[in-house]
């Protein structure tokens, strides 16, 4: 396999990751053969993943302005991902120049790939690190000079607390994030599950198991299991909803919406 002249040194172009997988997903072309495969295969069961990461963007855009619209002007976002068009600190600096954004993945693909889109936005970097140890990441030097922990930040956690399993204990991550954080901060949550899935849970559990076999399980979690991430942080209306259903830029009709759009959970919870 020809190795891409983006792609980093030392890393296995053979192996599927959910990263690039999410850049398929969403149009982008920082993804290998391996990774369009598995989403093809994942596609099979669940056709409509596409448009739930499309709804889950679409959701981050605008909890990010609604952030910049209180005030808040500090993000950091914690397994941001390859960068594709509309992210993070597009918006917040479209709609505030001064906003200053801290992106964290412990991907290389992601992080090299981000290195070369950040070059030159003195108000934006990127940090190798792992969700799974947050004290790393709260006490970086890169983002502790970047952005004033003593002042409200946006923490994101788009898409990523599903790829953490219960036994690396997420909740506890989540936990000493929030607590790191300073009052009136707020946490931005998108997360999979079973339920809003316009499929059984057998035939989305096929989808599941193709991110099981690749190594990178799936957790599913229920919206019960997915509020106590807000732990402590009131939430801000309308609470955990489907991804469409947070502040739509229009009034949603979930009979005009692709179904799967509504697939998962959204919210926004704030640090009193």
């Amino acid at each position: 396999m020809e190795r891409p002249a983006w792609a980093p040194q030392g890393i296995d172009i053979s192996v599927p990751s959910v990263s690039r997988m999410y850049d398929f997903y969403l149009g982008g072309s920082h993804n290998f053969e391996v990774d369009r495969e598995a989403a093809r295969k994942a596609m099979e069961f669940m056709p409509g993943l596409p448009k739930i990461m499309q709804a889950n963007r679409a959701f981050m855009r605008r909890a990010v302005r609604h952030a910049v619209s209180e005030g808040i002007t500090q993000f950091l976002d914690i397994g941001s991902g390859i960068p594709t068009f509309g992210n993070v600190h597009e918006i917040a600096q479209a709609a505030d120049a001064e906003a200053r954004v801290a992106y964290v993945d412990h991907d290389p693909v992601a992080v090299a790939h981000s290195q070369a889109v950040l070059d030159g936005n003195d108000r934006a970097v990127i940090v190798t690190a792992d969700l799974r140890r947050p004290q790393e990441i709260l006490k970086s030097r890169e983002i502790t000079e970047l952005l004033d922990m003593d002042r409200p930040v946006a923490l994101l956690l788009v898409a990523v607390l599903h790829f953490i399993e219960d036994a690396d204990d997420p909740q506890t991550a989540v936990a000493e994030l929030r607590e790191g954080l300073a009052p009136g901060s707020l946490i931005i949550i998108t997360h999979a599950s079973y339920e809003g899935i316009p499929l059984t849970q057998e035939e989305a559990g096929g989808a599941v198991g193709v991110y099981r076999n690749i190594r990178n399980p799936l957790i599913m979690r229920s919206r019960d299991e997915v509020a106590r991430f807000f732990d402590g942080y009131e939430m801000v209306e309308p609470g955990l909803v489907a991804m469409p259903e947070w502040r739509p830029d229009t009034s949603v009709a979930q009979e005009q919406e692709d179904p799967y759009a509504f697939s998962g959970f959204a919210g926004v919870g704030r640090k009193a």
